[in-house]
């Protein structure tokens, strides 16, 4: 499993968040799940094809039980991007419990419930039920069981959805409901819990390079919220920008003319990283430049 998958779970994992986006979206924000009420299961299921074993994964998987007796499985799977499979994998992966039950035989048989968590700028517009995913014949179809999955799709979420979670979750889909659609979308006050997870997962979530790179900024990750984070995070997009537009030509330039360019990105607070970036010079090279020269 790569890095990136491990990352993508870690913060879903907590039982707080966990079980706020299962009472958030199945039970009206009404505390039914509690989080002493979960306990992990294993995401990773075995099936058979080509005559060979082949492992699949889902993203996180929770038992929910009232003392030893299992009462569901819930399932969380992250999607960036439209999959018009995701009726199938679902499926597979739902079936390799129900499969599992088979083998115990004292046990009483449960529910397994997969929700796909969506956080693509799109409307869902591909397959959401095993129907949507065949082409069935005439005459045929009342006879093939279909299989519905789950879609939410985060960046479509109302004010109303958004109040009924309380965890990390809720800052993270407040974030995706708004950030295209309100104006310089200022982030909310609420402090993050869980805050090396919660920035890690918005990384790969929104592919943006300048969430991390903010992130790493002590002072920032003191804070805790993400009103104060978005602050940031304009100012390194700004300054990325202007490194960008002061750089043009800089590589065919005279070395006056790039001792001048440096001093004006530094003069006006652009990071050294970036003044190294936008020069393809290293920070030793900048530093002789700026020791050497006339003041």
């Amino acid at each position: 499993m790569g890095q990136k998958d491990v990352v993508e779970k870690t913060l879903e994992s907590y039982n707080d968040v966990f079980a706020d986006i299962v009472n958030g979206l199945l039970f009206d924000g009404k505390q039914v799940v509690l989080e002493d009420e979960l306990e992990n299961a294993s995401e990773v299921s075995m099936y058979k094809a080509d005559d060979k074993i082949h492992q699949q994964e889902r993203d996180v998987a929770k038992y929910w039980k009232n003392g030893k007796i299992r009462i569901a499985l819930y399932g969380l799977e992250n999607q960036t991007k439209i999959d018009k499979d995701m009726p199938l994998r679902i499926m597979n992966y739902d079936s390799a419990v129900y499969r599992n039950q088979l083998a115990d035989k004292k046990s009483e048989r449960y529910p397994v419930i997969t929700l796909v968590l969506y956080f693509g700028d799109r409307h869902w517009k591909s397959p959401r039920s095993l129907y949507d995913c065949l082409k069935i014949p005439d005459g045929l179809k009342k006879y093939v069981c279909d299989y519905k999955i789950n879609v939410f799709e985060v960046c479509y979420f109302s004010d109303e959805q958004i109040a009924k979670f309380r965890s990390d979750f809720k800052i993270i889909a407040d974030y995706f409901a708004h950030r295209n659609r309100v104006p310089n979308y200022k982030g909310t006050v609420d402090e993050i819990k869980h805050v090396d997870e919660f920035f890690k997962l918005m990384t790969i979530l929104t592919n943006d390079k300048f969430i991390e790179t903010v992130y790493n900024d002590k002072s920032v990750r003191r804070s805790k919220r993400m009103d104060k984070f978005l602050v940031n995070l304009r100012k390194e997009g700004q300054a990325e920008g202007l490194a960008q537009g002061i750089a043009q030509g800089i590589i065919n330039g005279r070395k006056e003319e790039k001792l001048n360019i440096i001093r004006n990105m530094i003069s006006l607070g652009v990071p050294i990283e970036l003044v190294c970036k936008y020069t393809n010079l290293s920070s030793t090279e900048v530093d002789d430049l700026l020791k050497n020269s006339p003041t």
